[in-house]
């Protein structure tokens, strides 16, 4: 196995988590191939479990802020949510040039500023961790994903709370109550030395709908960005090529996070590699029965929110990552 040779196509946290691994347990030459011209996600909360320094425990000294609960603004409710494992406020970008110290020193190679247009040649197996407009997903042929839209910016305000607001919306995000396209909601997000405000939604409206709700509360963000997140969990059936993280679809319903989710998935391929096959059926049989169940229960709980509001309970409790 050590004259293995692997390219992972994509130099996010997902694809650089295993340059990582699999170079630091001597598992063949790994190369990570980067079309930016350097490192680091910008559009992104940076709101992950403390799960995560169970992946990266170096990530402990980057942490900005902590977030014990979420309070949810329905029309006529608000409900508090507290989390059973806290949050950390991370900058996704420091994030991401850290692993990627991690992985040149465990023996990788990354090459920045070299687009991918095909499947690599010269290598025994090769990893898609380009996100959601994956060139290896499409060299597979393999469906579309469905999309939501985030927008994120800020206000130079700090903020040390510890607790997120989040605004669940309708309008442009669901056709009825139980609409296909999935949860759609603003949020802020205390990051410690400034204020965080986004939204996610429909890729069609949801631009609309954050700038109605800046102008009623009179916010003027700076550093706008936004990204496509992807839905539609998907690995394809190939035994010399798979997919990870984004560019499996893999997030979470509800907020549309992917990267703890990436990195769980991340060590299941890690744990069965070189065999992409056992890989892929142990990630469907792990994440599929959450992912169907996460969206019954929010179909629900948007439902009762906006027409049925007194059926819910001012209090609830739930895991981080998992509503199963």
């Amino acid at each position: 196995m050590q004259n293995l040779k692997t390219a992972i196509v994509g130099a996010g946290i997902v694809g650089l988590y295993l340059a990582w691994k699999l170079s630091e347990a001597g598992l063949g030459k790994v190369t990570v191939f980067e079309k930016k011209e350097k490192i680091g996600k910008i559009t992104c909360s940076g709101l992950f479990s403390e799960r995560i320094l169970e992946f990266i425990p170096e990530s402990k000294n980057l942490i900005e802020n902590k977030i014990n609960s979420v309070l949810i603004h329905f029309p006529r409710r608000n409900i508090r949510v507290d989390f059973s494992r806290k949050f950390f406020i991370i900058s996704h970008f420091q994030l991401d040039n850290l692993v990627a110290s991690l992985a040149e020193s465990a023996g990788a190679e990354i090459i920045l500023n070299h687009p991918i247009n095909r499947l690599p040649e010269g290598f025994d197996k090769i990893i898609g961790c380009d996100g959601p407009n994956s060139t290896i997903r499409k060299s597979l042929k393999l469906p579309e994903l469905d999309y939501r839209l985030g927008i994120l910016g800020f206000i130079e305000k700090k903020d040390f709370s510890e607790y997120v607001e989040v605004w669940p919306i309708r309008k442009g995000f669901t056709p009825h109550p139980f609409g296909e396209k999935g949860a759609g909601f603003i949020w802020k997000i205390p990051r410690g030395k400034r204020t965080e405000y986004g939204a996610i939604g429909s890729k069609e409206t949801v631009k609309e709908v954050f700038e109605e709700f800046l102008n009623k509360n009179n916010l003027q963000l700076e550093k706008v960005s936004s990204a496509i997140i992807p839905q539609s969990f998907f690995i394809p059936q190939n035994p010399s090529v798979t997919l990870c993280g984004d560019a499996a679809g893999l997030t979470k319903p509800w907020s549309g996070g992917g990267v703890i989710w990436g990195l769980i998935a991340a060590d299941f391929l890690l744990k069965n590699f070189p065999d992409f096959l056992k890989y892929r059926n142990i990630t469907k049989k792990f994440f599929l029965p959450k992912i169907i169940f996460s969206k019954v229960v929010i179909k629900v709980i948007y439902f009762l929110g906006f027409y049925f509001p007194w059926f819910l309970p001012k209090n609830l409790k739930m895991e981080s990552d998992f509503l199963l």
